[in-house]
């Protein structure tokens, strides 16, 4: 197994590119199909590749698509992390939005590839993201990553409650 990873940002996405997120996810998540939050994925791929600032790292296993990274810059003032923490004085954050590997190529290190490839030589001062609050063991593995839980969320009413995780890049 050889991983590759490239990395997509707004102005050379391919055209299937969505739907590769979309495939991944799938994958990821074929025994909560029914799952009504999962089944929206779609909807929140188009959002997320569609802001501006976009960025995805994906991972194939020579032509397999087999995990990503991706998110995109929050505009100032409407950072996730905003209600936890004081504000330092760099308030620029770039949203990690998924992390995502498919089951047969977990526990190989690809999650964290993907991530920090997606986040070297970001120009923003932090990296934030949310982890579902029932997954300490997920919570765990960002924290081994330098991120730090500031507090929890619930973005929307059928939300699942989540950590807000921020990392300093810079």
């Amino acid at each position: 197994m050889t991983i590759a990873l490239r990395r997509y940002e707004a102005d050379n996405i391919p055209a299937d590119h969505t739907q590769l997120l979309i495939d991944v996810h799938a994958d990821a998540y074929r025994g909560q199909a029914d799952d009504p939050f999962v089944q929206r994925f779609p909807w929140f791929a188009k959002h997320w590749t569609s802001r501006p600032g976009y960025s995805c790292v994906m991972a194939y296993d020579e032509r397999e698509p087999v995990g990503y990274c991706y998110g995109a810059p929050l505009e100032d003032g409407r950072e996730w992390w905003r209600r936890h923490m004081p504000p330092p004085a760099d308030t620029s954050t770039f949203a990690v939005s998924e992390v995502m590997v498919r089951p047969d190529w977990r526990k190989r290190g690809i999650a964290e590839q993907a991530h920090e490839a997606l986040l070297a030589g970001r120009g923003e001062a932090l990296a934030v993201l949310y982890v579902d609050v029932t997954h300490p063991r997920v919570q765990a593995m960002y924290e081994g990553w330098s991120y730090r839980k500031v507090g929890e969320h619930r973005p929307f009413e059928d939300a699942p409650l989540y950590a807000v995780m921020v990392r300093i890049l810079r």
